[in-house]
């Protein structure tokens, strides 16, 4: 098979991009914005040194991966294999590439493929890419310096692929090698392959290759649990195997690549983004929950893969240009994820975008990358890992550009960076995921709260945390499974040291406050999980907090963070009576910033009053009982939208006019299908299926459960997300929200 960079096309091709260089520097610096100087006046350009279109706007990018019949993926495995090679390797096997497939051949391979990627096998493999993650940094942690591309990232994603397949490391050579080999064999499709390297590659290709059949033919029939067992032993209705023994070494092959290196590229990619972005570094650190984020808005804002490519099929007309049958195009998926029509503020890292996987980076439609589950878990679990255990990591330098230089894959060689070898021993204090503490402080707060203070016995630093923040507390009952409670934290963020609850006793409650108030006393140990934040402080100029009983509790560390930031504020604080209002000497300090309104002198507080203007650049904070918070919402519904930002104790009440009625929900990466009954959540019907779900309170307060959205409208019974973050209908808590009604299936990113 010839190379499309061999054939003759005609000259004169227009639009063309004249500022547009893909093996210049500022390409390989930020392709991107590269891409965006020129999207707007040539959104569809000739590019002759690739003889192929380039396409920029996300919506072309759509039209072209969403129509295999218009845009064939063949012409992405169009490599040239010499001759010499072609008896052993022949071109119909390059051909049969997962990427340079189209249906019904790219069905039948992925759907083979697809069993060794499931959801259900990357949770299991999670602990062990943390484990893994933790011995890689122990061997380089003493010295203050690493090639982080080379010595953690790909360390790290080869180790795991190696796992994936069941690959000793007798192989790990070969496998790093075969990486390489790869995409140089891809990319030789569209931009050449020069003497003597050509000879090299595609010796070293097809010897690995060889290699790899005689460990497929050896596994063939195997119940194993590993990719290759797995697709060798796939078989037919007639008994037959699915694939072919070459044909599984190619797939192998791919996977050595794009399961090592892309998702290697993005966590070095994440790194530089994070160095010069520190407040969502932070933000990172300090709620582990934001890392997977901090994976998606990477890959949105420069992908591993640049572009994908695709070849016309009949003559079409894309933005005005008219594209000849048989052109090539090249999708640019970097340049989609930065569309402006698409995305709000699109170079700006921003890792609480609303709906953090609504990108390109994994292409669209049926050659949506395969391996993105184990991509997203090990992205996230990596960067995770790594700086809660070298939090001061920081780059060079930025801008050094070692790439294997490829417009199609920018392949960065190296990122030197360099840490504050005091990490070491701290991070020894942060590495778990629960913390097991001690109640060095109990007080009577006010009639029916106590304060615990709780840290560390020997005064270790705790996990850091924002204003707004709360964490699990697992309470001794008896005999019985613990009570796990959630309560927000008090204290002051700054104070390293120690967390505060508040901890109201209900007497008709389901028993968790009961039992903290007679089972934690001073000198008491307490499991408690890493802190969580639905409830954030959001930057702005003005802020009203409103605060009903135990409610203060999350209030107080936002008064602190906003006098602080220098924001004007005020609180309004009401509470049944004046001893039972906890915190009121600590409030003191703040003078006439504070309101009190204890309702038996001075009756309820006055919402209406209160909320009956809308107030310029002012959020509106409210914490506390039921009544109190519906009516905060009754009453600021003129006020501009997410003005208002609400957290419940219990959970809202939803007042139903029709009766739920069942729903289809698919869990797309394990492709697991069930029925939710009238009567069951969405959790309860995963969990009852066997699939991998976890989940906290069961009642849409903590969080736990979030699941992204990726196909159906739901309908949000949720007390957490804002109105904006349920109309965008990215997410959805699966332990109360349902699908909507006339919504028959949900689709769900789990």
């Amino acid at each position: 098979m010839t190379a499309l960079h061999h054939e003759a096309r005609p000259a004169g091709r227009c639009p063309v991009a004249h500022g547009f260089d893909a093996m210049g520097d500022d390409y390989y610096r930020d392709p991107a914005r590269h891409l965006s100087e020129v999207r707007d006046a040539t959104p569809v350009f000739w590019y002759p040194y690739l003889n192929a279109w380039i396409v920029t706007k996300r919506e072309d990018c759509l039209t072209v991966l969403s129509d295999w019949q218009t845009y064939s993926s063949a012409s992405n495995s169009a490599a040239d294999v010499p001759e010499e090679y072609q008896e052993t390797y022949p071109p119909e096997l390059v051909a049969k590439m997962i990427v340079g497939q189209d249906p019904p051949g790219h069905t039948e391979a992925r759907s083979v493929a697809q069993l060794g990627f499931v959801k259900e096998r990357m949770d299991r493999l999670q602990p062990e890419i943390e484990a893994r993650a933790h011995r890689i940094i122990d061997r380089f942690e003493n010295r203050g310096t690493a090639n982080l591309l080379e010595e953690y990232s790909l360390e790290l994603t080869t180790q795991t692929i190696m796992a994936l397949l069941g690959l000793g490391y007798e192989h790990e050579a070969m496998l790093r090698q075969l990486r390489d080999d790869l995409f140089s064999v891809l990319s030789s499709a569209h931009e050449p392959l020069l003497e003597p390297k050509r000879s090299e590659v595609w010796k070293r290709f097809v010897e690995a290759n060889l290699v790899l059949r005689g460990i497929i033919d050896s596994r063939r029939g195997s119940d194993a649990d590993d990719i290759i067992s797995v697709m060798a032993s796939a078989r037919k209705e007639d008994g037959s195997w699915v694939l072919p023994t070459p044909q599984i070494a190619l797939h192998v092959s791919e996977f050595a690549a794009a399961g090592t290196d892309t998702t290697a590229q993005a966590m070095t990619n994440a790194v530089i983004f994070l160095s010069e972005n520190p407040g969502a570094l932070q933000d990172a650190i300090d709620e582990p929950e934001l890392w997977p984020r901090v994976f998606e808005e990477t890959v949105r804002r420069r992908p591993s893969s640049t572009f994908t490519s695709r070849r016309a099929m009949h003559d079409v007309e894309l933005s005005g240009v008219q594209i000849s049958a048989g052109d090539m195009i090249w999708v640019g998926l970097a340049s989609a994820n930065t569309d402006p029509d698409h995305v709000e503020r699109p170079f700006e890292f921003n890792i609480h975008r609303p709906d953090p996987t609504d990108h390109l980076a994994f292409t669209a439609g049926r050659h949506t990358c395969l391996g993105n589950p184990l991509a997203r878990v090990q992205g996230a679990t990596g960067l995770r890992v790594l700086f809660e255990r070298l939090p001061s990591l920081r780059p060079d330098n930025t801008e050094d550009l070692d790439f294997l230089r490829m417009a199609l894959l920018p392949v960065r060689r190296s990122l030197n960076v360099h840490w504050d070898v005091t990490d070491v021993e701290r991070s020894r204090e942060r590495a778990v995921r629960t913390l097991n503490l001690q109640v060095l402080e109990r007080k009577d707060a006010s009639d029916g709260v106590v304060t615990l203070t709780l840290g560390h016995p020997d005064g270790g630093q705790l996990p850091q945390w924002k204003a707004g923040a709360h964490i699990d507390v697992h309470v001794p009952n008896g005999e019985l499974e613990p009570f796990v409670r959630q309560y927000s934290l008090s204290s002051d963020p700054q104070e390293r040291s120690t967390y505060r609850i508040g901890v109201l006793k209900e007497v008709s409650g389901r028993g968790g406050s009961a039992a903290v108030h007679d089972a934690l006393l001073s000198g008491s140990s307490v499991t408690v999980s890493w802190p969580r934040n639905n409830f954030r402080l959001a930057p702005a100029r003005n802020y009203l907090f409103i605060a009903g009983g135990i409610g203060i509790t999350p209030i107080l560390a936002m008064i602190r963070e906003a006098q602080r930031t220098g924001a004007d504020w005020e609180l309004i604080y009401g509470g049944r009576t004046r001893s039972s209002m906890a915190f009121l000497d600590e409030l003191a300090v703040y003078g006439d910033r504070i309101t009190v309104v204890p309702q038996d002198e001075l009756g309820h507080i006055d919402l209406p009053g209160l909320l009956a203007e809308p107030r310029q650049d002012t959020l509106v904070y409210a914490c506390g009982p039921e009544p109190l918070l519906r009516a905060a919402e009754e009453h600021a519904a003129h006020w501009p939208k997410d003005s208002l930002r609400l957290e419940r104790f219990a959970p809202k009440a939803i007042e139903r006019t029709l009766p739920d009625t069942p729903f289809e929900v698919e869990f797309a990466n394990s492709g697991t299908v069930v029925t939710v009954g009238a009567e069951e959540s969405i959790l309860e019907a995963a969990q009852e299926a066997g699939l991998p779900v976890i989940s906290s309170c069961k009642t849409g307060t903590c969080g736990t459960c979030e699941t992204p959205i990726l196909a159906g409208n739901a309908d949000h019974r949720d007390s957490i997300l804002t109105t904006s973050e349920q109309e965008a209908n990215g997410t959805m808590m699966i332990c109360v929200s349902r699908a909507a009604a006339g919504c028959p299936r949900l689709v769900l990113g789990r």
